[in-house]
């Protein structure tokens, strides 16, 4: 099964990097997208925010990142044991 998503957006937020019990750095972001997209065939204005994690060397990188700086995010969504919303799982950026 695919488990995709590529978001084009910026940093709104960012938590100082953190480590995990095993070791392993994370780091937890929001994410903010603007755009205009196309339903049923007429223009819509689109925004989104949503929570972000990262795991080791990207999490790393991203906390090195400015807030405010738009990127091309790819990774997948997963929802936390004790959370209701989808999470997207950062694997990978593109500076625009």
């Amino acid at each position: 099964m695919e488990n995709r998503v590529v978001l084009t957006a910026c940093i709104a937020e960012a938590e100082a990097l953190r480590y995990t019990p095993a070791g392993l750095p994370a780091i937890t972001l929001r994410l903010e997208h603007e755009s205009q997209q196309t339903e049923a065939g007429h223009p819509r204005e689109v925004k989104a925010a949503m929570k972000a994690v990262a795991f080791g060397a990207m999490a790393e990188r991203l906390a090195r990142q400015n807030i405010g700086s738009l990127w091309t995010f790819s990774g997948f969504l997963a929802t936390p044991r004790n959370g209701k919303n989808a999470v997207l799982h950062i694997q990978d950026i593109q500076q625009n």
